[in-house]
């Protein structure tokens, strides 16, 4: 039996990042990714933005990493020359009862150490952003987009620079614990095989439920479901006349029909919040008639027949349709009890943003095992 210092569950960035943090520290490590490559699930159906910690509850582990992380993730990408750009975005009330709301999300951002938000008028919204229609707003200039299958490929060539290996088209099928570590049994194109290894960090994501079954002797109050919230997107055909990410106040679900612009400019709306009961990337074009009504709150002249249904992506949540709103969910040794397993839960958005704090994260409650 092959044995080595960790095994990753998971190539998307989340885990490309943690064990890119553990072969960077001399492990040996490998990821298991049942998919034939990597960030083939969430990582890669996303809006792609660089969040600046703005709408997360004070102390939670979104706020704290997405803070952290978005310093991180600039860092990387300016040293590493993945693609990004620091566009900023508008947080756009297009109502005059959604202002409080403004304020409210601004209190709760400076507390998360968020501090250069600006609060926009009518006014400077239509100077910033001529075709903008809003009551009022408020700018986040450090919010940004990146090219994340490029942060992954950096993220790959690095853990591959140090030693590791990602093992494609290799599912986890269970861990069993031992005197030091782990059994671990994976099937792959070439048929199942056992892999010993010291530590295991489960992250699988929309799996990651799934896994953490069938790890034996993980206390069942230690495992957890995941719902599946499915967001689809709609690109837009015509020249977008925004330089800047535009947000509308957020729903309870998610954050709204927005705007994001790719690296090269091009426009692209959604998510929106449609729950699943399984993995279903489909797109109903028809979705696409309540797309029109909320963008042009505040994009009023958009033009009709101007989306196209583009992609969806699912957010592992840890509470279904109607359920309260959750935190990321790390649990290490210090909570389960189970030496040198970590399991990662619920890594919806801001997951992108924070994924270079995740990997912190992990490695300190691995290292304090």
């Amino acid at each position: 039996m092959d044995r080595v210092d960790c095994v990753v569950v998971g190539a998307g960035i989340v885990g490309l990042a943690v064990a890119r943090s553990l072969a960077k520290a001399g492990n040996e490590v490998i990821v298991l990714e049942r998919e034939h490559m990597i960030g083939s699930h969430t990582s890669s159906r996303n809006s792609e933005v660089i969040h600046a910690g703005i709408y997360y509850s004070a102390g939670s582990a979104k706020a704290e990493m997405c803070v952290r992380g978005k310093h991180l993730l600039y860092e990387y990408c300016e040293s590493h020359g993945v693609p990004h750009k620091r566009l900023g975005k508008i947080i756009v009330a297009t109502e005059t009862d959604q202002v409080p709301a403004l304020e409210g999300i601004a209190a709760k951002a400076a507390v998360n150490g968020v501090t250069d938000l600006q609060p926009l008028d009518a006014a400077d919204l239509r100077r910033m952003e001529p075709a903008l229609r809003g009551e009022a707003g408020l700018l986040s200039p450090s919010t940004g987009i990146v090219d994340s299958h490029a942060c992954m490929l950096s993220l790959q060539g690095e853990i591959e620079d140090h030693g590791g290996m990602i093992a494609f088209e290799t599912g986890f099928i269970a861990a069993r614990a031992t005197a030091g570590g782990f059994e671990i049994e994976t099937e792959g194109r070439d048929g199942k095989l056992v892999i010993g290894s010291n530590r295991l960090v489960n992250a699988a994501g929309l799996f990651a439920g799934h896994v953490a079954d069938g790890i034996d002797g993980l206390a069942p109050e230690h495992r957890r479901e995941i719902f599946y919230c499915k967001g689809n997107y709609f690109s837009v055909s015509a020249h977008v006349p925004f330089s800047r990410l535009i947000y509308p106040v957020p729903e309870r679900d998610g954050l709204g029909v927005h705007l994001t612009l790719d690296m090269g400019g091009a426009g692209r709306f959604g998510p929106d919040t449609q729950w699943i009961d399984g993995i279903d990337y489909s797109l109903d074009a028809q979705r696409g008639d309540v797309f029109y009504d909320a963008i042009r709150r505040y994009w009023p002249d958009l033009a009709e027949g101007a989306l196209s249904p583009s992609y969806t992506g699912i957010r592992p949540k840890l509470a279904p349709a109607g359920g309260a709103a959750t935190d990321f969910t790390i649990e290490g040794p210090e909570t389960h009890g189970m030496d040198g397993l970590v399991n990662l839960y619920g890594i919806e958005s801001p997951g992108l943003t924070s994924s270079l704090a995740i990997a912190e994260a992990v490695a300190a409650r691995l290292a304090a095992a």
